[in-house]
């Protein structure tokens, strides 16, 4: 039996035992690739109408018949499994697709071997002629495997300055850079990987590139962090590398920080995208988290499927959302925790704020909603066909600075603001994997748990928020024994954004109100 292998990365291209075959139907590429990704068995329907989207049914399935059997005379041996309704990858056929590769290697933490396997994005420069499904679906693959490979070059530069690699750190950091020329983070990752490795002067002309770039391209000048890069000596740099951490957990890596210390833990969670590190690179957002510093030790962490953390199949569901905040706080040692959940991350805190309750000192919902989408007995949430709108609008614009003026509208007109929101969405995820996020979210429904939360609770919600409307914020607190509901003015759903000063209080004022009694250890 012949050995096949698909490269994808790029132009795909079919190998039968190491000699590369010439598959000149487009259609035919299409569909190897497309079956091969599948994993199992696919309709004969779907395959049809992908392929010929504006061809009557039974002219596409006879389409599709007449291309089965040229593909299978171009490849020199059959290699479906068919019946009436469907059709697969034979699996007496000996296949490897490099996609797969790549997501074996990520999983497995090979990043050097996920990065050498990635040669071109997906698929790139390949469409078959007037398929818009099948250019949508690569689309979204693509984009989720470019941002696994973003995840892996981040790894292995943060892995290689910790280790002292500094020059292959700067390989990787090159690759950042080159995937996204406008990301001062990137720019700011290769500076200090050159400067580690006593190469300023490469560190100086990548600095100057950067900074006329985003003249260029955004009209803004680069931000301190930036410029402070090309000040400090190399001592301090290395003090200065973010301290991310992994946690494995159900076959997950969790990326999360902790700082600071003290009695009380505070962890945060910020709503449907993080990014432990760039979180740190806006002002707002930085001062925000460093004042929290000061009431206990911080913990952050990125779900799976968002951020640094491991990017995964299916999209991150409050039920284990929760698991993974218990699997950060045994990894933190976190004994005594208050859990701030904010907009579509309170759902998550609420589920392990009761099922651990013993674990919890207490609980703080910022901007939340206890149900996703609008029901008769739920009007406080977007209709789903409002929120699918809304889905489709945010995925179609990721990349870009897309719900900045719902989200904060007094940093909306903020260049630098909008580029740091716009460069935290490219790395926290990618459009198809934000779309599954969305649609689990849309879903979710926390009302029934939210009377049996015991532990004491602070509902803090903007009268005018954008986002999401502060009746839901009411509805909350009604439903919770015992609650406080806090009011704030202004309409920024960021809880950073804005004026902080009244957040910062609220919180303050609840966390040394808590009774003191110590709490076990997860």
């Amino acid at each position: 039996m012949t050995a096949f292998s698909l490269g994808t990365f790029g132009f795909p291209e079919v190998h039968a035992d190491g000699r590369p075959i010439k598959l000149a139907l487009r259609k035919g590429l299409a569909l190897l690739v497309y079956l091969a990704e599948a994993k199992g068995p696919v309709a004969r329907d779907v395959i049809a109408t992908l392929l010929w989207p504006e061809t009557p049914r039974e002219t596409g399935l006879a389409r599709l018949r007449r291309l089965l059997h040229r593909v299978e005379l171009t490849l020199g041996q059959a290699v479906f499994e068919t019946d009436r309704t469907s059709l697969r990858w034979s699996p007496e056929v000996e296949l490897k697709i490099d996609s797969h590769l790549f997501e074996s290697a990520c999983d497995r933490g090979a990043f050097e071997e996920a990065c050498r396997i990635y040669r071109g994005d997906f698929l790139a420069g390949f469409s078959p002629d007037d398929c818009p499904e099948f250019d949508d679906w690569a689309f979204f693959r693509r984009e989720a495997l470019r941002g696994r490979l973003v995840q892996a070059l981040e790894r292995l530069v943060q892995d290689r300055n910790a280790a002292g690699h500094h020059l292959a750190a700067t390989v990787y950091a090159g690759r950042l850079v080159e995937l996204d020329p406008l990301s001062e983070v990137y720019g700011r990752h290769l500076i200090r990987s050159l400067l580690l490795a006593g190469d300023r002067s490469a560190a100086e002309r990548h600095h100057a590139a950067l900074a006329q770039r985003l003249r260029d391209e955004l009209g803004v000048a680069p931000e301190a962090e930036t410029e402070a890069l090309m000040s400090r000596a190399a001592a301090p740099l290395r003090d200065a590398l973010p301290a991310t951490r992994y946690v494995k957990g159900a076959g997950v890596h969790l990326a999360y920080q902790t700082y600071g210390s003290g009695p009380l833990d505070i962890l945060v969670m910020p709503g449907f995208v993080s990014h432990v590190e760039r979180a740190w690179e806006h002002p707002a957002s930085r001062t925000f988290l460093a004042s929290l510093m000061r009431l206990g030790r911080l913990i952050v962490f990125d779900r799976r499927g968002i951020g640094l953390s491991d990017r995964v199949g299916s999209a991150p569901g409050i039920d284990v959302t929760a698991e993974d905040i218990g699997t950060v706080l045994r990894a933190a040692d976190s004994r005594r925790v208050v859990l701030f959940g904010a907009s579509e991350c309170g759902p998550a805190c609420i589920k392990f704020a009761v099922e651990q309750s013993r674990h919890v000192a207490g609980l703080i919902l910022f901007g939340a909603l206890a149900k996703g989408c609008w029901s008769e007995d739920y009007p406080h949430a977007l209709r789903a066909s409002q929120y699918d709108a809304w889905s489709k609008h945010l995925i179609a614009q990721w990349g870009g600075p897309v719900g900045i003026e719902a989200f904060a509208p007094s940093l909306a007109n903020d260049p630098q603001a909008r580029a740091w929101w716009a460069g935290l969405l490219r790395a926290a995820s990618s459009p198809g994997g934000i779309s599954a996020v969305l649609e689990a979210f849309r879903d979710a429904d926390v009302r029934h748990l939210l009377a049996q939360i015991t532990v004491p609770t602070l509902v803090l919600h903007r009268r005018d928020d954008k986002a999401v409307r502060i009746a839901a914020g009411r509805d909350i607190a009604s439903r919770i024994n015992g609650a406080e509901f806090v009011e704030l003015d202004g309409n920024d759903h960021w809880f950073f954004a804005g004026d902080q000063q009244p957040v910062l209080e609220a919180i303050k004022r609840f966390t040394e109100a808590l009774p003191r009694e110590g709490r076990s250890r997860l």
